[in-house]
């Protein structure tokens, strides 16, 4: 069983998608891999929601459900 990361918001900051590189957004403390996901091109989310962030509010006002987030890899949790 693999251990699952812990990130501070600071170290999830790194994981922003600029310039293609990797991608992980936090929702409800749980860190997910959207790299390669065609809505977080280049880490953006409809030219809203950068990757490398807590997107848990943005999720809550999104007219998506939260099942979007299943279809992802969980790559660890965010620390408070």
């Amino acid at each position: 069983m693999t251990t699952l990361r812990q990130f501070t918001l600071a170290q999830l900051a790194v994981y922003n998608g600029n310039n293609g590189s990797t991608a992980y957004i936090a929702v409800n403390g749980v860190v997910y891999d959207v790299t390669g996901v065609d809505e977080w091109d280049n880490g953006w989310h409809k030219g809203m929601h950068l990757a490398g962030t807590d997107a848990t509010a943005a999720f809550g006002d999104s007219p998506h459900s939260l099942s979007f987030l299943n279809q992802l890899d969980i790559v660890g949790t965010l620390l408070n």
